[in-house]
């Protein structure tokens, strides 16, 4: 489990992180989302010791990660995958951080078989592909077998059969009870692995909820209505209070009436429908409507507005 209570992380006059309160619990998948600049990659350098947090306090399992005397099998993480010294290879990286953590060799095989590195583990890391050296990253996150595990966009230069490797890894490791902590770009991705996402922006917590919880919360709900009478519908479902747009001559999307009540609405007035089709929001599209004010560069314009991450990241 890890607990952050009242976290901030200052740099001079910048806040990259602002009193941020939160609870990762263990047997659930959570993703960590926020715009570039939002204050993710600080905090879990703060989770991890690597920054010092102006005020506040994070534990990981009950305590700070400096204070755990076997630190690997309590947490693994993957930050940075190319902070690996390039000249050493694969397998001569994990046998010497096994070996100072009092790790056995079977279990330095056991990751580099996990991970799918045996075909380059006699191989020098700087010699890698991104996708490999994220592979090498994760092998090194798994090699303590720890209790909780944080990765910093762990998908990253992976290609399709990695990042369902990565999905299923973290599902596997949560279901085993394990509390796992991710971030990702890629919205979709986190839709089909969390369980649970906590949302930053500008350095504050926005919203701390089950995945389905939060796309229920932030969206507004519509119906695909495809219609050879689309002018006539469009007229009395307004009549009624709804909101109605239109890309094609044909489809109607309304908002403000539910489908059987569209549907009551057409059979009444004897108006043919083609299609008659209830959406929600995606998670991308929830996560977008919240963030909308937080993002640190936005489309068009070539001046940052205020970051509160900065350098930090």
């Amino acid at each position: 489990m890890i607990e952050a209570q009242g976290l901030t992380k200052r740099y001079g006059t910048k806040t990259a992180v602002d009193d941020v309160s939160f609870t990762v619990r263990p047997g659930q998948v959570t993703g960590f989302l926020g715009p570039n600049g939002a204050g993710k990659s600080t905090t879990m350098r703060m989770i991890m010791g690597l920054h010092r947090p102006t005020s506040g306090t994070v534990t990981v399992n009950g305590k700070p990660y400096a204070q755990h005397r076997a630190p690997l099998s309590e947490v693994g993480a993957l930050l940075e995958a190319k902070a690996i010294h390039p000249g050493r290879s694969a397998a001569h990286h994990l046998q010497a951080l096994a070996a100072t953590h009092g790790i056995g060799r079977r279990r330095v095989d056991e990751v580099i078989e996990m991970t799918g590195l045996r075909s380059v583990a006699s191989k020098r890391a700087g010699g890698f592909s991104l996708g490999m050296g994220q592979r090498l990253g994760i092998a090194t996150a798994l090699l303590g077998d720890p209790r909780t595990l944080i990765m910093d966009e762990p998908v990253n230069g992976l290609d399709p059969d990695g990042v369902l490797w990565v999905r299923n890894l973290a599902k596997h490791l949560a279901a085993e009870g394990r509390t796992v902590f991710l971030s990702s770009h890629l919205m979709s991705e986190v839709a089909l692995t969390a369980d649970h996402i906590i949302v930053i922006g500008r350095g504050r917590i926005l919203a701390d909820a089950p995945v389905g919880e939060f796309i229920d919360g932030q969206s507004q709900r519509t119906v695909l209505v495809r219609t050879p009478d689309a002018t006539r519908l469009s007229a009395l479902v307004r009549e009624r209070g709804a909101t109605v747009t239109s890309d094609e001559p044909s489809a109607l999307v309304v908002t403000g009436l539910a489908a059987p009540a569209i549907g009551e609405l057409a059979a009444a007035e004897r108006l043919v429908l083609h299609e008659l089709t209830p959406r929600t929001s995606t998670l991308e599209e929830a996560y977008m409507a919240l963030t909308a004010d937080s993002v640190e560069y936005t489309t068009g314009s070539t001046e940052p507005t205020t970051s509160t991450e900065g350098a930090a990241r």
